[in-house]
Protein backbone atom coordinates (compact mmCIF):
# COMPACT_ATOMS: atom_id res chain seq x y z
CA UNK A 1 0.00 0.00 0.00
CA UNK A 2 1.29 3.53 -1.49
CA UNK A 3 2.09 6.04 1.55
CA UNK A 4 0.04 8.97 0.92
CA UNK A 5 1.98 12.50 1.59
CA UNK A 6 0.24 14.63 4.12
CA UNK A 7 0.61 18.56 3.04
CA UNK A 8 2.38 20.96 5.75
CA UNK A 9 -0.31 23.18 7.18
CA UNK A 10 -0.83 26.71 5.75
CA UNK A 11 0.66 28.73 8.39
CA UNK A 12 0.26 33.27 8.68
CA UNK A 13 2.97 34.83 10.26
CA UNK A 14 1.70 38.37 11.28
CA UNK A 15 1.57 41.23 14.47
CA UNK A 16 -1.08 43.17 15.93
CA UNK A 17 -1.84 46.57 13.53
CA UNK A 18 0.11 45.55 10.75
CA UNK A 19 -2.27 46.57 8.01
CA UNK A 20 -0.49 44.18 5.65
CA UNK A 21 -0.88 41.42 7.94
CA UNK A 22 -4.74 41.97 9.05
CA UNK A 23 -5.43 42.15 4.59
CA UNK A 24 -3.64 38.89 3.78
CA UNK A 25 -5.62 37.30 6.62
CA UNK A 26 -9.19 38.51 5.46
CA UNK A 27 -8.03 37.90 1.82
CA UNK A 28 -7.24 33.72 2.64
CA UNK A 29 -10.78 33.64 5.26
CA UNK A 30 -12.82 35.00 2.01
CA UNK A 31 -11.25 32.62 -0.26
CA UNK A 32 -12.36 29.62 2.13
CA UNK A 33 -8.75 29.16 3.08
CA UNK A 34 -8.23 27.51 6.80
CA UNK A 35 -4.61 28.51 8.21
CA UNK A 36 -2.58 28.61 11.67
CA UNK A 37 -2.31 32.01 12.89
CA UNK A 38 0.95 32.83 14.22
CA UNK A 39 1.32 36.38 16.06
CA UNK A 40 5.21 36.49 16.49
CA UNK A 41 4.63 39.49 19.02
CA UNK A 42 2.77 36.55 21.69
CA UNK A 43 4.42 33.52 19.75
CA UNK A 44 8.14 33.00 20.67
CA UNK A 45 8.40 30.09 17.82
CA UNK A 46 7.22 32.53 15.30
CA UNK A 47 10.45 34.64 14.57
CA UNK A 48 12.10 30.97 14.85
CA UNK A 49 10.37 29.82 12.02
CA UNK A 50 10.78 32.44 9.99
CA UNK A 51 14.45 32.62 10.55
CA UNK A 52 14.32 29.23 8.96
CA UNK A 53 13.11 30.19 6.12
CA UNK A 54 15.53 33.10 6.13
CA UNK A 55 13.23 35.85 6.53
CA UNK A 56 12.96 38.45 9.17
CA UNK A 57 9.62 40.18 8.55
CA UNK A 58 5.86 39.64 8.49
CA UNK A 59 3.10 38.71 7.30
CA UNK A 60 4.77 35.68 5.41
CA UNK A 61 1.96 33.03 4.12
CA UNK A 62 4.09 29.78 4.45
CA UNK A 63 3.22 25.73 3.89
CA UNK A 64 6.02 23.88 4.90
CA UNK A 65 9.26 25.65 3.24
CA UNK A 66 7.43 27.17 0.41
CA UNK A 67 6.55 30.71 1.39
CA UNK A 68 5.23 34.12 -0.47
CA UNK A 69 5.22 37.54 1.21
CA UNK A 70 1.51 38.29 2.58
CA UNK A 71 1.50 41.77 0.41
CA UNK A 72 1.37 39.74 -2.91
CA UNK A 73 -2.01 37.81 -3.14
CA UNK A 74 -1.15 35.80 -6.41
CA UNK A 75 2.02 34.50 -4.39
CA UNK A 76 0.11 34.11 -1.42
CA UNK A 77 -3.11 32.49 -3.61
CA UNK A 78 0.07 29.95 -5.09
CA UNK A 79 1.36 29.05 -1.49
CA UNK A 80 -1.97 28.51 -0.60
CA UNK A 81 -3.41 26.41 -3.27
CA UNK A 82 -6.06 27.92 -5.21
CA UNK A 83 -7.02 30.22 -8.44
CA UNK A 84 -6.96 34.53 -8.10
CA UNK A 85 -7.86 36.71 -10.65
CA UNK A 86 -6.37 39.60 -9.50
CA UNK A 87 -8.57 43.01 -9.03
CA UNK A 88 -9.41 46.00 -11.02
CA UNK A 89 -7.31 49.38 -9.65
CA UNK A 90 -8.51 52.92 -9.67
CA UNK A 91 -7.05 55.04 -11.79
CA UNK A 92 -3.28 56.11 -10.64
CA UNK A 93 -4.73 60.14 -10.69
CA UNK A 94 -7.59 58.95 -8.67
CA UNK A 95 -5.63 57.28 -6.19
CA UNK A 96 -3.35 60.69 -6.06
CA UNK A 97 -7.05 62.16 -5.16
CA UNK A 98 -7.12 59.58 -2.49
CA UNK A 99 -3.71 59.82 -1.21
CA UNK A 100 -4.31 63.43 -0.93
CA UNK A 101 -7.50 63.34 1.36
CA UNK A 102 -5.70 60.47 3.66
CA UNK A 103 -2.57 62.75 3.95
CA UNK A 104 -4.65 66.05 4.77
CA UNK A 105 -6.99 64.29 7.30
CA UNK A 106 -4.46 62.71 9.27
CA UNK A 107 -2.18 66.35 9.73
CA UNK A 108 -5.80 67.31 11.56
CA UNK A 109 -5.71 64.58 13.18
CA UNK A 110 -2.37 64.37 14.32
CA UNK A 111 -2.98 68.45 16.09
CA UNK A 112 -5.40 67.26 17.81
CA UNK A 113 -3.57 64.53 19.66
CA UNK A 114 -2.50 65.66 23.64
CA UNK A 115 1.25 66.37 23.19
CA UNK A 116 2.11 64.52 26.33
CA UNK A 117 0.03 61.35 24.98
CA UNK A 118 2.89 61.34 21.48
CA UNK A 119 5.20 58.67 23.31
CA UNK A 120 2.10 56.12 24.66
CA UNK A 121 2.47 53.04 23.54
CA UNK A 122 -0.10 50.84 21.64
CA UNK A 123 -1.15 47.71 23.06
CA UNK A 124 -0.25 45.17 21.89
CA UNK A 125 2.84 46.79 19.34
CA UNK A 126 5.62 47.74 20.58
CA UNK A 127 5.07 51.48 18.68
CA UNK A 128 3.96 54.67 19.91
CA UNK A 129 1.46 57.06 19.18
CA UNK A 130 4.22 59.26 17.52
CA UNK A 131 5.65 56.51 15.10
CA UNK A 132 2.39 55.34 14.05
CA UNK A 133 1.36 59.17 12.84
CA UNK A 134 4.44 59.31 11.42
CA UNK A 135 4.47 55.98 9.47
CA UNK A 136 1.37 56.62 7.86
CA UNK A 137 2.83 60.18 6.44
CA UNK A 138 5.97 58.11 5.86
CA UNK A 139 4.57 55.47 3.58
CA UNK A 140 4.25 57.90 0.48
CA UNK A 141 7.40 59.62 1.00
CA UNK A 142 9.15 55.94 0.63
CA UNK A 143 7.55 55.93 -2.70
CA UNK A 144 8.51 59.36 -3.74
CA UNK A 145 12.20 58.23 -2.69
CA UNK A 146 11.28 55.21 -5.05
CA UNK A 147 9.85 57.35 -8.34
CA UNK A 148 12.10 60.64 -7.63
CA UNK A 149 15.26 59.12 -6.85
CA UNK A 150 15.38 55.42 -7.38
CA UNK A 151 15.87 54.55 -3.82
CA UNK A 152 16.00 51.00 -2.75
CA UNK A 153 12.39 50.26 -1.29
CA UNK A 154 12.77 48.11 1.65
CA UNK A 155 11.19 46.90 4.58
CA UNK A 156 13.38 48.35 6.90
CA UNK A 157 12.89 51.90 4.88
CA UNK A 158 9.21 51.05 6.20
CA UNK A 159 9.84 50.72 9.51
CA UNK A 160 9.02 54.05 9.52
CA UNK A 161 11.99 55.13 12.38
CA UNK A 162 11.33 59.18 13.75
CA UNK A 163 13.95 61.23 13.19
CA UNK A 164 15.30 63.03 16.20
CA UNK A 165 14.38 66.58 14.52
CA UNK A 166 9.98 65.67 14.56
CA UNK A 167 10.16 66.59 18.25
CA UNK A 168 6.32 68.03 18.33
CA UNK A 169 2.91 67.72 17.14
CA UNK A 170 3.23 70.27 15.06
CA UNK A 171 6.70 69.08 13.47
CA UNK A 172 4.79 66.08 12.37
CA UNK A 173 2.24 68.18 11.19
CA UNK A 174 4.49 70.12 9.24
CA UNK A 175 6.30 66.72 7.86
CA UNK A 176 2.58 65.52 6.94
CA UNK A 177 2.03 68.66 4.77
CA UNK A 178 5.83 68.49 2.85
CA UNK A 179 4.84 65.09 1.69
CA UNK A 180 1.29 66.11 0.78
CA UNK A 181 2.86 69.07 -1.55
CA UNK A 182 5.90 67.05 -2.67
CA UNK A 183 3.43 64.39 -3.68
CA UNK A 184 1.39 66.75 -5.90
CA UNK A 185 4.97 68.27 -7.21
CA UNK A 186 5.69 65.00 -8.38
CA UNK A 187 2.58 63.82 -9.74
CA UNK A 188 2.32 67.70 -12.03
CA UNK A 189 5.75 67.34 -13.00
CA UNK A 190 6.23 63.40 -13.82
CA UNK A 191 3.69 61.56 -12.76
CA UNK A 192 0.76 62.15 -15.20
CA UNK A 193 3.67 61.07 -17.76
CA UNK A 194 4.49 57.70 -15.58
CA UNK A 195 4.28 54.15 -17.40
CA UNK A 196 3.20 52.83 -14.46
CA UNK A 197 3.10 49.34 -15.77
CA UNK A 198 6.78 49.04 -15.53
CA UNK A 199 8.09 46.94 -12.58
CA UNK A 200 7.84 48.18 -9.44
CA UNK A 201 11.38 47.01 -8.12
CA UNK A 202 10.02 46.52 -4.17
CA UNK A 203 11.21 44.36 -1.47
CA UNK A 204 7.85 42.31 -1.15
CA UNK A 205 7.57 41.04 -4.57
CA UNK A 206 7.31 40.81 -8.43
CA UNK A 207 4.54 43.92 -8.60
CA UNK A 208 4.41 46.86 -11.43
CA UNK A 209 4.56 50.30 -10.29
CA UNK A 210 0.63 51.04 -10.40
CA UNK A 211 0.38 48.12 -7.16
CA UNK A 212 2.81 50.02 -5.50
CA UNK A 213 0.84 53.26 -5.69
CA UNK A 214 -2.77 51.20 -4.65
CA UNK A 215 -0.67 49.80 -1.92
CA UNK A 216 0.63 52.96 -0.63
CA UNK A 217 -2.55 54.62 -1.04
CA UNK A 218 -4.20 51.97 1.17
CA UNK A 219 -1.66 51.19 3.47
CA UNK A 220 -1.47 54.52 4.48
CA UNK A 221 -5.12 54.61 4.75
CA UNK A 222 -5.48 51.51 7.17
CA UNK A 223 -3.01 53.20 9.79
CA UNK A 224 -4.70 56.36 9.18
CA UNK A 225 -8.36 54.86 10.12
CA UNK A 226 -6.06 53.21 13.31
CA UNK A 227 -4.96 56.86 14.42
CA UNK A 228 -8.30 57.86 14.24
CA UNK A 229 -8.93 55.06 16.82
CA UNK A 230 -6.18 56.29 19.07
CA UNK A 231 -7.81 59.51 19.41
CA UNK A 232 -11.66 58.29 20.17
CA UNK A 233 -9.39 56.24 22.72
CA UNK A 234 -8.97 59.57 24.52
CA UNK A 235 -12.90 60.56 24.32
CA UNK A 236 -11.70 63.14 21.36
CA UNK A 237 -13.72 62.78 18.16
CA UNK A 238 -11.40 62.96 14.88
CA UNK A 239 -11.59 66.72 13.09
CA UNK A 240 -13.35 66.01 10.11
CA UNK A 241 -12.92 62.03 10.13
CA UNK A 242 -12.17 59.86 7.34
CA UNK A 243 -15.01 57.93 6.05
CA UNK A 244 -15.67 54.66 3.64
CA UNK A 245 -15.83 57.64 0.31
CA UNK A 246 -12.60 58.60 1.03
CA UNK A 247 -11.64 54.85 0.83
CA UNK A 248 -13.66 54.35 -2.12
CA UNK A 249 -12.19 51.85 -4.75
CA UNK A 250 -9.34 51.02 -2.26
CA UNK A 251 -8.98 47.20 -1.40
CA UNK A 252 -9.06 48.36 2.51
CA UNK A 253 -9.21 45.95 5.11
CA UNK A 254 -12.53 44.96 6.50
CA UNK A 255 -11.44 45.79 10.06
CA UNK A 256 -9.04 48.47 11.61
CA UNK A 257 -6.97 47.05 14.09
CA UNK A 258 -6.83 42.75 13.85
CA UNK A 259 -9.47 40.48 13.06
CA UNK A 260 -7.99 38.17 15.88
CA UNK A 261 -8.21 40.97 18.43
CA UNK A 262 -9.54 44.21 19.51
CA UNK A 263 -7.69 47.56 19.64
CA UNK A 264 -6.45 48.12 23.33
CA UNK A 265 -5.48 44.80 23.88
CA UNK A 266 -2.64 43.11 24.06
Amino acid sequence: MEATSVRPPLKVYWQPGCSSCLKVKEFLLANGQQFESVNVLADETGFEDLARLGLRLVPIVARGDDWANGAVFRDVARVAGFAYGGHVMLPPGVMMERLDRILHAVCRHVAQIPEPELDTMLAGRPRSWRQLAYHVMNIPEVFLDRVEHDVPYTYEALLSNVPDHIASRDDLVAYGESVRQRLWTWWKRDGVGTDFSQPGRVYYGDVVLHEVLERTCWHSGQHARQLMLVLESRGIEPDGRLTDADFAGLPMPAEVWDNEMQFGEG
